[in-house]
């Protein structure tokens, strides 16, 4: 048995369920400790099946920007306007949210291929329903202040001020530790000046409530073939297109698919409220190609911390994951003004390199 102590969060799970043997967890997933486990007592009676609460992981390297104080809160607020979200309670001064029984739809049909019928309506009728949820109505504390919080309409601000998250939360912000794996992998202060005239131009649309994480991961699919949508963590109030442009670089559908999913859904937001599509498909590929831009930043910080901290880690954890940076950084090479992009091989010794000063010894074989 382990002698660390209990974290807050497996304190309040044991607590509420009454039972620290009935405590499923921690769950897997980047942002949260999450446990999970049934109520006790007349709450058990009351609020049958399975309840979590989390805590956010500490020391968290965050790549998105949050506009909402509290996920619970939100979702919550969210509660008979947007169907098929988790209910909320809150039990002994302990926010907790419903677990989704199922599976979750990138379990049962995997990244690249097609997403049957019946989930691609649902998911039509999630981006409906956040069409038409009104901002001002929202009864859940911004994170974010006013002042930078673009007007109404002001698509080109919003979208300026997500490339200067990444550009000063994740790129300068991380230099001290990522400098020379950036330059090693011929990304600089450069790549911002380049995307910023990539992505000018926007058409304006109506703000309305984006999830801005809809990927595989984040819908469960009940006994019933219901599609639940979880982790609001990101949620956001701006441009509608992108959340459709963050959703189509994160499902990677299939191409003739991913076309019929953004053709469905002009004609779903526009008729729920007007406008919402304007200019989209002018648009709609300036608003994917910062989502490829922001992967590279994302994606280098993440795998470089994930093979530091592998024990007597060598070559053969570096290639799949030097293969992956490789694809990233060609998908974004237009985005970032990338005039080459380093190979495989180069990119093993990039973070070889990285790992050899900021991470554990590495066991290189020859």
């Amino acid at each position: 048995m382990s002698s660390e102590p209990a974290s807050i969060a497996r304190l309040h799970a044991a607590e509420v369920s009454g039972d620290a043997s009935v405590v499923e967890g921690p769950l897997h997933g980047y942002h949260h400790e999450t446990y999970v486990f049934p109520l006790f007592g007349e709450a058990g009676r009351l609020r049958p099946g399975r309840w979590k609460c989390r805590e956010p992981r500490a020391d968290l390297l965050w790549f998105d920007r949050r506009c909402f104080l509290s996920e619970e809160q939100l979702v919550k607020a969210l509660g008979g306007r947007v169907r098929s979200i988790p209910e909320i309670i809150e039990i002994g001064g302990v926010g907790l949210q419903r677990f989704i029984e199922g599976q979750t739809l990138g379990s049962l049909h995997e990244s690249g291929t097609p997403v049957p019928e019946v989930f691609c309506r649902q998911i039509s009728d999630l981006f409906r329903q956040l069409a038409v949820v009104d901002p001002k109505t929202i009864v859940a504390k911004r994170r974010c202040k006013a002042e930078d919080r673009p007007d109404d309409g002001d698509t080109q601000g919003f979208l300026e001020r997500l490339v200067h998250f990444t550009e000063h939360r994740v790129y300068q912000h991380n230099l001290d530790r990522f400098e020379e794996l950036f330059r090693e992998l011929q990304l600089d202060g450069d790549a911002f000046r380049h995307l910023r005239k990539r992505v000018s131009g926007l058409s304006e649309r109506p703000f309305c409530l984006l999830h801005a994480d809809l990927h595989r991961e984040n819908f469960i699919v009940d006994a019933e073939q219901r599609l639940w949508t979880i982790d609001w963590e990101l949620a956001m109030v701006g441009d509608p297109l992108y959340d459709l442009a963050t959703h189509l670089h994160l499902m990677r559908y299939p191409v003739r698919q991913a076309r019929g999913v953004a053709q469905q859904w002009c004609a779903t937001v526009e008729a729920a409220r007007p406008r919402s599509s304007n200019g989209w498909q002018d648009d709609l590929d300036v608003l994917v190609d910062y989502k490829k831009a922001q992967s590279v930043f994302t994606d280098v910080i993440r795998t470089a911390s994930m093979l530091g901290a592998v024990e007597g880690a060598n070559w053969r954890h570096f290639v799949p994951a030097a293969l992956k940076l490789r694809r990233i950084l060609a998908d974004a090479a237009g985005p970032l003004g990338l005039d080459l992009v380093p190979g495989p091989r180069r990119i093993v010794t990039a973070l070889m390199h990285w790992c050899r000063r900021h991470g554990g010894e590495l066991a290189v074989e020859g």
